[in-house]
């Protein structure tokens, strides 16, 4: 039995940027994770042991967004990288991390800019 968990719009300030300012000022990310895995254990047995915790997910989450990169590639492969090294039960993964407010062009408006990266196990 497939079992897919979305945790949506994690917050997090964090200081990821290819710029000197942005890894000293830091800004808002958003983190969307969804995990595809197989939860007949848990579905049968109603025991968090045998589920994929998503409170475990968020620490994943948390923990690696507070380690600075250049690069939003750079921070969602290692927060891949921990989930799968923690959930051996993962069949398919995909991590949307969100830099809210990007500085781009000076006078330019944009909500966020997103790196998406999707793996089958």
């Amino acid at each position: 039995m497939k079992g897919i968990i979305e945790i949506e719009d994690m917050e997090f300030f964090a200081g990821h940027g290819c710029f000197e300012t942005e890894r000293k000022v830091g800004n808002k990310f958003k983190v969307q994770v969804c995990l595809h895995y197989n939860c007949e254990a848990a579905a049968n047995s109603d025991n968090i042991e045998d589920a994929l915790n998503y409170q475990e997910v968020y620490e994943i989450v948390d923990k690696e967004m507070k380690i600075n990169s250049n690069l939003l590639e750079n921070v969602a492969k290692r927060i891949m990288d921990s989930l799968s090294a923690k959930f051996p039960q993962l069949e398919y993964a995909r991590i949307k991390v969100s830099k809210l407010n990007p500085p781009l062009a000076k006078g330019s408006r944009v909500g966020c800019t997103s790196v998406c990266l999707e793996h089958n196990f």
